[in-house]
């Protein structure tokens, strides 16, 4: 029997739900190697020359980039289809992936979740309050305001959900930890289109395992998880000290 997929990744990382998810609606058995964000040594950075999350390993093939790693997964199995048949409405669905993995990114990640969690957690930094501001009062209401003439109002965007749904919604559960909720009233469809994905079976399956991976101490998470039931491979490309070469969450 052949071995699983195996993921490089951290579960509360955006980048890494999105294939795990599409992992899950693909059917295909997979493993974690639950790196700790900006963790990584010498061989993880072989697999991944920008030492990005997630990198995947699927026997003797590896490849890094969510976006590249979810295009293979959909043209190297069967099973659900991650993007839409139509060529334009997969061109959308690229562009959607593509707008939420640079754009949200940077505002939900890097502008929020970053300065509010992982600079005060793992380096011990000040948040960056005025950059925090910009992206509240100016970037993300932009951002929403777009998606909101984007999204659908019921369902998800292409009849059945794909990775641009999944990549769109991902980044709002890490602003949810960041203490950011979408207004309901202003922008009702992309909260109501958020809310449908990360309450779909692929992603929902995944939050006990966030949970325990936001609680843990880094010296004890392999095992929470373990005890929480993830489905870990026994390799591990962690070190003891953080690097900030580990560019996506």
């Amino acid at each position: 029997m052949a071995r699983p997929v195996t993921i490089i990744g951290s579960f509360v990382s955006p980048y890494v739900r999105k294939v795990l998810a599409c992992l899950h609606l693909k059917g295909i058995p997979f493993e974690v190697d639950p790196i700790t964000p900006f963790f990584g040594d010498d061989a993880f950075e072989r697999l991944s020359p920008l030492r990005r999350i997630p990198v995947l390993i699927d026997g003797d093939f590896h490849a890094s980039d969510s976006s590249v790693i979810c295009a293979y997964l959909d043209e190297a199995y069967p099973g659900h289809p991650l993007l839409p048949a139509d060529p334009c409405d997969r061109a959308r669905a690229r562009w959607l992936e593509e707008y939420a993995d640079t754009r949200l990114g940077d505002l939900l990640i890097w502008s929020l979740f970053y300065q509010r969690v992982v600079r005060p957690l793992v380096w011990g930094e000040p948040t960056d309050e005025a950059r925090v501001a910009a992206a509240l009062e100016e970037g993300i209401p932009a951002a929403l305001d777009y998606l909101e003439q984007q999204l659908p109002a019921d369902g998800f965007l292409f009849g059945e959900i794909g990775v641009a749904d999944i990549a769109i919604a991902s980044f709002f559960r890490n602003g949810d930890y960041a203490g950011f909720t979408i207004d309901r009233a202003r922008w009702p469809r992309a909260a109501g289109h958020v809310e449908r994905t990360l309450e779909h079976p692929c992603v929902a399956t995944l939050l006990a395992f966030e949970n325990v991976q936001r609680s843990a101490n880094i010296k004890g998470r392999r095992q929470a998880l373990l005890d929480a039931g993830a489905p870990l491979t026994e390799q591990s490309w962690g070190v003891r000290e953080p690097k900030r070469g580990v560019m996506a969450l």
